[in-house]
């Protein structure tokens, strides 16, 4: 037996048929399949849009709720966003692609400790999550450190995201992923990363055994689509393609070159990501040189830090000091004097804002 053969349906309840009839065929623009009995008729089938319904009369069945997918809904049932059919059933009339809708930030600091034994959760792929921003700044971002503890193949999907920014950053380890028209797989190494622009397709192939990698987006809340047609590798495509505005950028920490950091006592390489998302995001790795760093500001919406390496007491404003250690995170909010001390010579910090063309004031 072929899949063709195999259909489904969803029953629904009536207590007069022909109240539905123009309903379901007017109204909602589905087709009527097959009624009956034709001197009284009590059951019928339609189908439409993706679905296939039963309603039959006296079925001891709730009435449901069907959800109406389409770009184009003022021209859908008269404009209207809700309706309820002679059987009971509601009808949501939603938006067909997802879009992305940008909380306000709920600015606040916070400091995330690996010691503190933050939980790991089961996520997509198997993969484990660890939330650093509990709080996510009202749903405004989502920073998660994820690890892979068995090597080899991941049992992953071409997929996408409906995001506004997006960050995979190699912490630890290697792991090959796919993506759309940038030829074969790309092998990340700790210390490189690659943004995600909004709807590009991706597929994770394969990691090294506990790779970890720190991903962020924005908003925290965001939805992934699986695109079962699509197939990776597709080619190289035009390297200047943009989706949303956003270009890929593949940064490669032994290609990278070192500069001057914002704040005086470190140096940092830049990923390019500021450039690639025209000022969305702005990425650096921070290396501690020399000196005693000053304290200082910032007027960043988002200003996220997680220390890859070293050790390091986080002084700010109103909050008592906080000694961090690789794995630990905060967060700084606009405007809030803050100072790195006591840093160690291996101190490398990850440094995440929104947006990317922030200043910084030296106090």
């Amino acid at each position: 037996m072929s899949s063709s053969d195999i259909k489904a349906e969803f029953l629904l309840p009536t207590e007069e048929l022909r109240n539905d009839l123009p309903f379901f065929t007017r109204t909602l623009g589905m087709r009527l399949e097959n009624i009956f009995p034709a001197d009284d008729p009590s059951v019928a089938s339609f189908s439409g849009h993706g679905v296939r319904i039963r309603i039959e009369k006296g079925a001891a069945v709730p009435p449901g709720h069907l959800r109406i997918l389409t770009d184009d809904p003022d021209s859908f049932a008269d404009g209207k966003r809700s309706l309820t059919a002679p059987n009971g059933t509601k009808v949501e009339i939603v938006p067909l692609s997802p879009t992305v809708e940008q909380p306000a930030t709920q600015h606040e600091f916070a400091v995330r400790r690996l010691r503190d034994e933050a939980p790991w959760v089961i996520g997509r792929a198997g993969m484990h999550y660890r939330d650093l921003i509990p709080t996510r700044l009202g749903g405004s971002i989502i920073a998660s450190h994820i690890r892979i503890p068995d090597g080899g193949p991941v049992p992953d999907m071409v997929h996408y995201h409906t995001v506004g920014f997006q960050l995979i950053f190699c912490y630890k380890g290697w792991v090959d992923v796919l993506y759309e028209d940038q030829g074969e797989a790309i092998r990340l190494h700790a210390g490189d990363c690659v943004t995600q622009p909004p709807g590009i397709r991706h597929r994770v192939v394969e990691a090294s055994a506990e790779i970890e990698v720190i991903e962020i987006g924005v908003p925290a809340e965001h939805v992934t689509t699986i695109d079962h047609e699509f197939t990776l590798p597709n080619g190289t495509g035009d390297p200047d393609r943009e989706w949303d505005g956003q270009t890929f950028v593949h940064h490669i920490k032994d290609k990278a070159d070192w500069a001057p950091f914002r704040i005086p006592g470190f140096t940092m390489r830049d990923t390019g990501i500021a450039a690639g998302t025209k000022g969305v995001a702005g990425i650096q790795v921070a290396r501690f040189e020399k000196g005693a760093p000053p304290a200082s500001t910032h007027d960043a919406d988002i200003h996220f830090t997680f220390v890859m390496d070293g050790t390091m007491t986080l002084s700010a404003e109103g909050q008592e000091d906080r000694d961090l250690q690789p794995g630990d995170a905060f967060v700084i909010p606009p405007d809030m004097m803050a100072q790195y001390k006591d840093c160690s010579e291996d101190l490398e910090l990850l440094e995440v804002a929104l947006r990317g063309d922030f200043s910084t004031k030296i106090v």
